[in-house]
């Protein structure tokens, strides 16, 4: 069989697969296509470390189709963890990275290059003081319109992820909207629902706005109180999120559902089994 370059199969990714067909019921149309359910490996980040190929492994059985990774553990290369996940047939929906500058840039080139991916999701850890101020968030747009393109030269796309400060007003503005307003429409949105909710703002609106440009979201229960008790997390269904308002509002639009835990006191593996069921559940009813 003829190997093919990054590159072309990223061309090969952009010509999409065949539509689902849905069925005729009034909650069929809400989707106009028909999302899949996705894990951030982030998730289980402790067990990947002691045994990568066992957690995925248990992953495979959970309902997972595809996952998002993160910075590997040290003892595990990118040719060995996309094998693995190859073996167990989980697609790689998106790659969560650093800032794509210098060496980080080039890394992304070799994760897409390992993983057959091709977005490139900058997670916007930590707030620092990228939207501190009208001057620094045009510094930050600038910057992250350059990334884009240089990315968009390599057949990947460049995307951002939230926390919480994103949809906070500050000097004025939403930093989320005002990237949505400022940056050119190649760079695509990961919105954290969970987040945007924590921040007290309705994710049903921000989805609703960016439309076509969030492909990808975040789906992850809790508290939704500020500070530690954020962190307190449920398996989906059972926290303080008001889920089928947030599912129906991305139907037109989001490619993957992906399940993320920052931390779980529960089986993690039984919390992801759980929350994959919800979504799973949703989508077939959404399917007719």
């Amino acid at each position: 069989m003829k190997r093919i370059s990054r590159k072309e199969f990223i061309k090969i990714l952009g010509l999409g697969s065949a539509a689902f067909a849905l069925g005729g019921s009034s909650l069929a149309l809400a989707f106009g296509k028909t999302p899949k359910v996705g894990l951030q490996l982030y998730s289980v980040r402790n067990y990947l470390e002691n045994n990568f190929q066992d957690t995925i492994a248990k992953i495979s059985t959970t309902g997972i189709r595809g996952v998002e990774t993160y910075k590997l553990p040290e003892n595990i290369t990118l040719k060995k963890a996309a094998a693995i996940l190859s073996d167990y047939e989980l697609e790689v929906l998106a790659m969560h990275s650093e800032l794509p500058v210098g060496e980080n840039f080039d890394l992304s080139l070799k994760m897409a290059e390992a993983y057959k991916s091709d977005i490139i999701v900058y997670h916007g850890w930590p707030q620092d003081d990228k939207y501190s101020s009208l001057d620094s968030m045009k510094k930050t747009a600038e910057l992250y319109n350059n990334i884009s393109y240089k990315l968009k030269k390599e057949g990947l796309k460049f995307a951002l992820h939230n926390h919480w400060w994103e949809f906070e007003k500050q000097n004025g503005y939403y930093p989320f909207y005002w990237l949505f307003e400022n940056l050119n429409d190649n760079i695509l949105f990961e919105i954290d629902t969970y987040w945007a909710t924590t921040a007290g703002f309705n994710p049903v609106k921000a989805l609703k706005d960016f439309g076509k440009r969030v492909p990808l979201l975040h789906i992850k229960d809790g508290t939704t109180v500020k500070g530690e008790e954020a962190y307190k997390q449920t398996p989906i269904g059972k926290g303080a999120m008001n889920f089928p308002p947030i599912l129906e509002a991305c139907g037109e639009t989001a490619d993957w559902l992906i399940i993320e835990f920052d931390e779980y006191n529960g089986d993690i593996f039984e919390g992801i089994k759980e929350s994959s069921d919800y979504l799973s559940k949703f989508v077939n009813q959404k399917r007719g």
